[in-house]
């Protein structure tokens, strides 16, 4: 039974993002546990300030050699090995393993000894006690991404196998670690806890790819190193140009943590808060589509099927922005809702809560554009280029940065921007809420970040099928907008018999009827004016039923 499971092949591209899709969506929500056990706990306070500033360097080092570069370079190479030579593609696999076990090691050693530095550079507003409290909870998480630099290497062995149940589980099992870490290990070690929690997901994560890798023929071996392998070399040249890239997009949330910390207490946590909550449909649906889509773009194009590229392309394209455009509006719509179900307890403050709940409204500005981006870069990924995707990162990057300080200065020097944000977001002319340029900058970064990428792959591989996406796309728009209409009637309606002003059960019953309300709009609207992607949903229904 294990074994059958665990093994299991998604035949079809939506086979295989519907597995990704559950699964995220499950870790999604654990993750919301997550965030709202870390309010619970400590708070928007100091704490929680140094453990969100602690992530930055080990995700330094996880995002630019294993997201940005193994995992991209891996899976093309070893689809190329293993058509020709099987053997020679399990060699390749236990060099790459080895190299990459080495390099993090030694690179993790090296920014341990030079934590306390990096940390002071990075948050120029900690005291010191908060630095002290952000060293030694970095330190403890280097551990993280040697963890993680080996799965990438089973991931990408599961996914050229179309293994995409077990590698789902992955992040399941690393939201479960930190969740077991709140609950048993912070009475006991304090913040520290959640640290401990973050290393033993890690290892889960890592843990219950092997066996899976095993039965699709891995055999490890510790002998195989050798850094002037072509393959390595190869792994190198594709690795570098994401380096770049994702060095960008970190040295982005590097600044933006530094900007936060000089700003109110908290301001670190209350980024972190919504920037993790508008991940959530980020990861469910721009994700999940684009990694399932991946393995059948780098195959169309290998194999010179460019038609089939564009049919691919387009129309994971046009599912993506059919779930993605209605469920930012409706994030918009229900942000305060959202963050009163999932942060406002404990010692998290009502005040703290608005500036939370204003800074996800800001982010979901930015949800379409950071959803279409993994699709966009994976089809550069597939014809193995991963220069324009870099440079087109670069320069949303440095956008970024700029308009964060802009908007950050705009809201402490504008009376009117920041009355503009105050009656917008009904918050109180007393708070502080510089915090909200960062969400604004990260918006229009993602959609000047998206836009380019459109414009290139158009430049590279012609029109891909854009009269279909923006026909569809028009549709989309036009149920959503119906959808938000009737979203602001029902919490009209709804909201003197459900009070969502200090009960919990007031925001989750607002948030469960206009949810639903919500969605039998939108699916009635894109139904009746003929969405092409309601035969999907068709599709699929089907198949639930008949099951």
């Amino acid at each position: 039974m294990f074994n059958r499971v665990f093994n299991s092949q998604a035949k079809t591209i939506g086979a295989a993002a519907g597995i990704l899709a559950i699964s995220a969506f499950i870790s999604r929500i654990l993750g919301l546990i997550r965030e709202g056990l870390l309010a619970s706990a400590f708070g928007a306070g100091p704490e929680l300030d140094s453990y969100f500033a602690a992530f930055r360097i080990p995700d330094l080092v996880y995002n630019i050699l294993i997201a940005g570069g193994i995992v991209v370079a891996f899976l093309p190479l070893f689809s190329e090995y293993f058509a020709k030579d099987e053997k020679e593609a399990w060699r390749f696999t236990n060099n790459a393993l080895n190299v990459f076990l080495s390099l993090l090691i030694l690179l993790c050693l090296a920014l341990f000894a030079f934590t306390t530095p990096l940390v002071k550079l990075i948050t120029p507003g900690f005291n010191p006690q908060q630095i002290d409290l952000t060293v030694l909870l970095t330190r403890l998480m280097f551990l993280s991404p040697i963890l993680f630099g080996l799965s990438s290497i089973f991931s990408g062995v599961l996914q050229y196998f179309n293994r995409f149940l077990v590698y789902s589980f992955c992040p399941i099992l690393y939201n479960l670690g930190i969740i077991f870490g709140i609950i048993f290990f912070v009475p006991q070690f304090g913040v520290l806890g959640v640290a401990l929690g973050v290393i033993l997901g890690a290892v889960l994560y890592l843990l219950i790819q092997i066996l899976p890798a095993i039965n699709c023929g891995f055999k490890y071996s510790p002998f195989q190193l050798s850094f002037k392998d072509p393959g390595i070399k190869r792994v190198f040249i594709l690795m570098l140009p994401r380096i770049f890239a994702i060095t960008g997009l970190q040295i982005n949330l590097i600044v933006i943590t530094a900007i936060a910390s000089t700003l109110a207490v908290g301001s670190v946590a209350i980024f972190n808060f919504a920037n993790n909550l508008q991940n959530f449909p980020v990861g469910i649906i721009g994700v999940s589509f684009a990694v399932a889509a991946f393995p059948v773009l780098a195959r169309a194009w290998a194999g010179a099927q460019k038609a089939e590229f564009l049919k691919s392309f387009s129309l994971i394209f046009c599912r993506i922005i059919y779930f993605i455009i209605p469920v930012s509006v409706l994030i918009f719509i229900l942000k305060n809702q959202i963050v009163g179900i999932i942060l406002r307890h404990g010692q998290f403050a009502p005040a703290d809560a608005q500036l939370t709940a204003a800074s996800l409204g800001l982010f979901s500005f930015g949800i379409l554009a950071l959803s279409l981006v993994p699709l966009l870069s994976r089809a550069f990924f597939a014809f193995q280029d991963t220069k324009t995707p870099t440079m087109v990162t670069l320069v949303a990057m440095v956008s970024n940065i700029a308009l964060s300080f802009y908007f950050v200065w705009l809201l402490k020097t504008s009376h009117y921007f920041n009355n503009f944000l105050i009656k917008i977001f009904s918050l109180s002319y007393n708070q502080e809420i510089a915090v909200l340029g960062l969400p604004l900058a990260f918006s229009v970064g993602a959609t000047l970040h998206c836009i380019l990428l459109m414009i290139y792959l158009y430049r590279r591989i012609g029109n891909y099928n854009l009269k279909e996406i923006g026909s569809s796309a028009s549709k989309i728009i036009l149920a959503s907008f119906l959808m938000a209409l009737g979203t602001y009637l029902t919490l009209y309606f709804i909201s003197p018999i459900l009070d969502g002003s200090q009960a919990f059960s007031g925001f989750f019953g607002q948030a469960v009827v206009a949810g639903i309300a919500a969605v039998l709009i939108y699916i009635a609207a894109t139904f009746l004016l003929g969405s092409p992607e309601t035969k999907f949903i068709k599709s699929k229904w089907k198949t639930l039923v008949t099951l």
